[in-house]
């Protein structure tokens, strides 16, 4: 007996049982497409991070609060970024910019939104942060001074307040306190996990002034004179900053500082995490389709005994008989693997908890070659029991 009639045996043998052979494939579908999708899901969770963290540039610097055991508890405070713009103490710092930042509840006519970040700081914040103004422009040093309550908005928190019209020269009312409208940021697009357009900048001290309060700020946003002098940038802030805070050699510092290229490992590294446990529980799922696999062959098996034990009556050698069901275990992964593929490819174009999905070729690969010897390792049991059926006992099967 050749191949083709073993092929030809096997596949009459699978459509002798229309539903149940749709029922294992329909496992194998399920776990290779999930496979496929959460990996997916993972790695656009990966990329969005990236393309955020890229988008403040490759020479900002961040500095935030800090703490641990022994150290210095400290807040950070406008003084201190003041105190690093030094040209002698941190001649590779080209600008500093405070951050206090805050939720508000913003309100234009009859329309309220909820804005999670209002961010007070100063005009040097747009250029280090990548914030582009498309429309009207940017508060000044000016602003700043006179404490001016004036606003940009984020392409979102714009659309949401004033969809349809021109919010710039607008009053808005933000926890009640009337701000005007100057401008509207170019539009950073979300990253899934964080939406860079759903925000608002005002000047530092009308934010404090008004919302926040004075005293000590979130953040100091440090941009360094060039890519190459992010590391001198980074000393040099760190050095001003311990001698300001008193911290001792033996004390941990109350602050850290945090370069574009670290953030992007340390989120990373957390996705990476996360995409490894979702591959993880796929894999279950294809595991389960593998065990399905084993079950319906042996029913299989079980009910086709007398057909067996007819066929090695008239002359059917074991190994046409073992690749015979060793054959219908593999096609029904094949076409799984192949379904669960597609399925998985579609599901990958729809963005799934805010997050684009971005399918990796790996995950194609191995999750149908899986599927595959899925057929070939869980097939193996049922076919070698039907291979080893005496005739005889098999004739006398009911």
């Amino acid at each position: 007996m050749n191949f083709v009639e073993i092929l030809r045996f096997a596949i009459r043998g699978l459509t002798a049982n229309k539903l149940r052979s749709a029922l294992t494939t329909l496992g194998l579908m399920i776990g290779v497409a999930a496979v496929i999708l959460l990996v997916a899901v993972g790695s656009g969770a990966s990329a969005a991070i990236e393309q955020s963290i890229a988008g403040l540039g490759t020479n900002v610097l961040t500095v935030s609060r800090a703490g641990g055991q022994g150290a210095v508890t400290r807040p950070l405070t406008v003084q201190d970024a003041q105190a690093l713009l030094d040209p002698r103490g941190a001649p590779d710092v080209k600008a500093s910019s405070p951050v206090v930042s805050t939720s508000v509840t913003a309100v234009y006519g009859g329309t309220s939104y909820d804005i999670p970040q209002l961010v007070g700081t100063y005009p040097e914040y747009f250029t280090t942060s990548n914030s582009v103004v498309a429309n009207g422009t940017a508060f000044t040093a000016d602003d700043v001074s006179n404490g001016r309550k004036v606003m940009v908005l984020g392409a979102t928190v714009a659309q949401e307040l004033f969809p349809g019209q021109d919010p710039v020269g607008k009053q808005v009312l933000a926890n009640s306190i009337q701000f005007t409208v100057i401008g509207v940021l170019e539009s950073k697009g979300s990253s899934g996990l964080n939406n860079a357009d759903d925000t608002a900048i005002a000047p530092l001290t009308a934010v404090q002034n008004s919302l926040a309060g004075y005293g000590s700020i979130n953040q100091i946003l440090v941009q360094a004179q060039s890519a190459d002098a992010m590391s001198a940038a980074q000393a040099e802030v760190t050095a001003i900053l311990t001698a300001r805070h008193r911290i001792a050699a033996n004390q941990n510092p109350d602050f850290r500082i945090l370069s574009q290229e670290q953030l992007l490992a340390t989120r990373t590294t957390a996705t990476d995490t996360f995409t490894v446990l979702l591959a993880s529980v796929a894999a279950i799922s294809l595991l389960v389709g593998g065990i399905g696999v084993t079950n319906i062959m042996l029913v299989t098996v079980t009910e086709r005994i007398r057909e067996i034990g007819i066929r090695k009556a008239i002359g059917a050698p074991k190994f046409a008989i073992l690749g015979q069901f060793l054959t219908e275990a593999t096609l029904l992964s094949l076409f799984g693997g192949a379904l669960g593929v597609a399925a998985g490819v579609i599901g990958s174009q729809f963005t799934i908890a805010g997050i684009k999905p971005v399918v990796v070729p790996g995950s194609i690969l191995l999750a149908f070659g899986v599927s595959a010897l899925i057929g070939l390792f869980f097939g193996s049991y049922p076919a070698g029991r039907a291979a080893s059926l005496r005739p005889i006992e098999a004739l006398r099967h009911d």
